[in-house]
């Protein structure tokens, strides 16, 4: 039975983080590690159009922004949210109208779309985090449905269920990003971008802080810290990583569907995070990757692609709450394992 302290039980978290941190396939110190693992990132960035159609590879890095604000509310903070479409719907609207019909330029309507983001998720998570466990998770729904049928109704702004289309890319500092490769560059530099400013954010002391909150908030608030304005300042800055890719998926398209705004989108995000690993920085681009990758490259040869991404999660449920991160790190280990015996008899062998 679960006590009465844990985040699971409390705050609707996903039970998933893992023991480890990062990719859990590299060996050696931390500095070492991080290294690699950004070495591995580079090359996935300069890889991945060889192998995929740059309009997919470019989603795969726009959805890994989506993941990173998620990951920080579920994995760092213990809080499940279905409800981050919200934003990312709504910075896309926003960003998207501005784009078409005001001719604004990209970095305008970024910081836009970014402020709208973070707006959004003030005002909801103001109202989220009065309550907790299922309770959190229901509110974040409800508001979400709730920004997705005025989406649905505001149809001279929207468009309703056509969505808005038309959606300009401009030029970027003079630079022409209309191109498939250009945006493509664009893009996987705005990623690296938010994955350097989310792990300077999850190792700064703001980041121990809602770890503490996730792993025991009644111990983190009995030592001084406010818990609800952690929380909402969490909701926040994953808003405004969520506003970010909502930018960035409506110039990706050229329009902005009604989907983006529904809570199934939510419901994507938060699958593909818990497959690649909630709770560690990577977990999000993993299961960014698999997730797109299964939605857009497989469903073309196999329309019943769901049930790959139906077996790998009860998989990651069942056995690896850690995500395809937990289960590289097993693999490793075990490697690891393996080599120790061997290496400790040819120690003893030698003279």
């Amino acid at each position: 039975m679960r006590s009465a302290n844990n985040p699971e039980a409390r705050h609707g978290s996903a039970g998933t983080r893992p023991s480890i941190g990062g990719l859990g396939a590299i060996s050696g110190p931390p500095a070492r590690q991080t290294k690699q693992a950004w070495l591995a990132i580079l090359a996935a960035v300069l890889l991945l159009p060889v192998f995929v159609r740059y309009a997919v590879a470019t989603e795969i890095w726009i959805f890994a922004i989506f993941g990173l604000g998620l990951n920080l509310l579920m994995g760092y903070t213990g809080l499940l949210s279905f409800g981050q479409a919200t934003f990312f719907g709504s910075a896309a609207y926003v960003a998207g109208y501005l784009l078409k019909y005001a001719n604004v330029g990209v970095l305008v309507a970024l910081v836009v779309g970014i402020a709208v983001g973070a707006a959004s998720a003030a005002v909801v998570g103001y109202l989220c985090v009065q309550r907790s466990g299922l309770y959190f998770i229901m509110l974040t729904f409800a508001l979400n449905q709730m920004f997705y049928f005025t989406a649905y109704q505001w149809t001279t702004v929207t468009g309703g269920e056509d969505g808005m289309p038309g959606v300009p890319r401009p030029a970027v500092l003079g630079f022409d990003v209309h191109g498939p490769l250009p945006y493509y560059v664009a893009v996987a530099v705005l990623f690296l971008a938010s994955m350097a400013v989310m792990k300077r954010l999850v190792e700064s002391p703001l980041g121990k802080i809602l770890q503490a909150i996730r792993d025991n908030e009644a111990r983190a608030e009995a030592l001084g810290y406010d818990v609800r304005r952690m929380k909402l300042l969490a909701f926040v800055v994953a808003g405004a990583f969520s506003g970010l890719a909502g930018v960035l998926y409506a110039m990706l398209f050229g329009i902005v569907p009604l989907e983006a705004i529904g809570f199934v989108f939510s419901g994507n995000v938060v699958f593909a995070t818990l497959i690649g690993g909630s709770g560690s920085l990577y977990g999000p681009v993993i299961g960014s990757f698999v997730f797109i990758w299964l939605s857009e490259s497989v469903s073309t040869i196999w329309q019943r692609w769901p049930l790959l991404l139906g077996v790998a999660f009860v998989i990651v449920v069942l056995f690896f709450r850690g995500g395809v991160v937990e289960a590289w790190a097993r693999v490793w280990a075990w490697r690891a394992a393996q080599r120790a015996p061997t290496a400790t008899v040819r120690h003893d062998a030698a003279p």
